[in-house]
């Protein structure tokens, strides 16, 4: 189905972050939006107060009648919604054009200049960055990220331009459906080996994302990966990393809470760089989305300011509290290289504090396969303390649970396994130094709730 015939446009699993942002381009283009979620959260709601009709049961009859008429709707789907989902099935039964949400992407990047950022951790964040510096900048463009911008919040951006830039998602070989004009590569450490099977099938889903990458364009990639790109004829090829690469960072200053930074670049440098959200980890991330919005014609006054004014992504080191006695942040890290760097960047920011992590494991799979990785990770920390494993689309599996983190942490750290519904009244009658929430199940929606308390603390 081609974009202009479709009058209608319907999603199964609307109220999830990457479904949401298409939900918005449509919305925004006029058309009927409906869909159906499990649950009500903000972003439903919130959905729905910008005109898209959703509903909460599985059930048929409540679909929007614009979104019944198979010859004009177009259906989009999440592969976390099971294909014995009563509406998917009178979607297909009926013949309509079904898609997942990343199809849906891979159209645009061909209708646009798809300028994508993929890896098992870093993209949020490096893609949201790299959009705000071309949304401010001379160049503009549209954007579909995998977190809430704290610049615009939303989660997408839209704008004549011609250039759209994507979080490219891994899960599902999702990302096989992009085709994009220049990509980041920020990382391919394995995960989802519920999908993949093994690590080489992981990196060897990375090494044909690299084939689809168009001539002319460019790949920026991580250069401490082990995967092998494979390009077409005419993609450039950059590297970076931190201190290393055609793209790298020199003359680091972290201090008083502030970081900047000099911009190494093969095409030009840009000295002092001063990072929006001074956190370590985004000094890596910053050398990215600058490499690509260089690359594509963003003016080093441009960089300088979009990454001074980068307000940062929700959850992704999210400070909800900041005083000389209290640091209290969220930070959507679930796989254990993002739990290393989360808490590597907050031991470095707080040297001399007290720091206590509350973790939700997300998946029994992955808390199976890495759970020695977790536990490495959280062991630099000062207290942990571990709930209940978040199943999102999976069953339990005998003998995986957060015991297993538990019993990994090294000798020192100060441990303890409690209840989910009980982190409210532990918040409650404990003091913390620096306390950091971790994870992508549902504990983030206790929040708020622990910001009010502790700031009468």
């Amino acid at each position: 189905m081609e974009l202009d015939t479709i009058k209608a446009v319907y999603f199964v699993g609307a109220g999830g972050i990457g479904m949401s942002a298409i939900a918005r381009y449509f919305l925004k283009k006029g058309l009927v939006v409906g869909g159906y979620d499990k649950t009500p959260s903000d972003l439903t709601r919130q959905l729905e107060k910008e005109g898209m009709h959703i509903h909460y049961e599985e059930n048929v009859h409540q679909i929007p009648a614009a979104c019944q008429q198979k010859d004009t709707c177009l259906v989009i789907y999440t592969p976390a919604i099971p294909q014995t989902h009563q509406e998917l099935v009178f979607f297909r039964e009926n013949g309509f054009e079904i898609q997942k949400r990343a199809q849906v992407l891979g159209t645009l990047t061909k209708a646009h200049k798809g300028l994508c950022v993929a890896g098992t951790h870093g993209k949020t964040t490096t893609s949201t960055m790299c959009a705000h510096i071309m949304h401010q900048s001379h160049l503009d463009c549209n954007a579909f990220l995998g977190g809430i911008s704290k610049n615009y919040g939303t989660n997408y951006i839209l704008s004549s331009s011609d250039f759209v830039v994507i979080e490219a998602d891994e899960f599902d070989r999702s990302f096989h459906w992009l085709r994009p004009w220049a990509t980041v590569i920020t990382s391919t450490d394995p995960d989802h080996l519920d999908i993949y099977g093994t690590k080489e099938a992981y990196l060897e889903s990375f090494r044909h994302y690299t084939t689809l990458i168009q001539p002319g364009g460019a790949l920026i990639i991580h250069r401490d990966l082990e995967m092998k790109e494979d390009l077409q004829e005419g993609v450039r090829r950059y590297d970076y990393s931190l201190h290393e690469g055609d793209f790298h960072a020199e003359n680091i200053h972290i201090e008083n809470g502030e970081i900047t930074f000099d911009f190494i670049s093969p095409i030009e440098s840009v000295r002092n760089v001063e990072l929006g959200q001074p956190i370590p980890i985004n000094i890596e991330n910053g050398i990215a989305a600058m490499a690509m919005a260089q690359l594509n014609g963003c003016t080093p006054d441009e960089l300088r300011e979009g990454m001074r004014t980068f307000g940062g992504v929700d959850r992704r080191f999210d400070f909800k509290i900041k005083t000389d006695k209290l640091v209290f942040l969220s930070d959507y890290a679930h796989h254990p290289k993002e739990i290393y760097q989360s808490a590597r960047s907050i031991r470095e920011l707080y040297k001399d504090k007290h720091i206590t992590a509350i973790f939700q494991p997300h998946l029994y799979t992955r808390t199976r396969d890495f759970y020695q990785e977790f536990a490495d990770a959280l062991s630099q920390l000062d207290e942990v303390i571990l709930t209940e494993i978040y199943p999102a689309r999976e069953k339990p599996i005998e003998g995986i649970t957060s015991q297993l983190i538990y019993d990994n942490l090294k000798p020192g750290v100060k441990k303890e396994i409690i209840q989910k519904k009980d982190v409210l009244s532990f918040v409650k009658s404990h003091t913390f130094e620096v306390l950091i929430v971790l994870g992508a199940g549902d504990l983030d929606n206790d929040v708020p709730q622990m910001t009010q308390i502790l700031s009468k603390k």
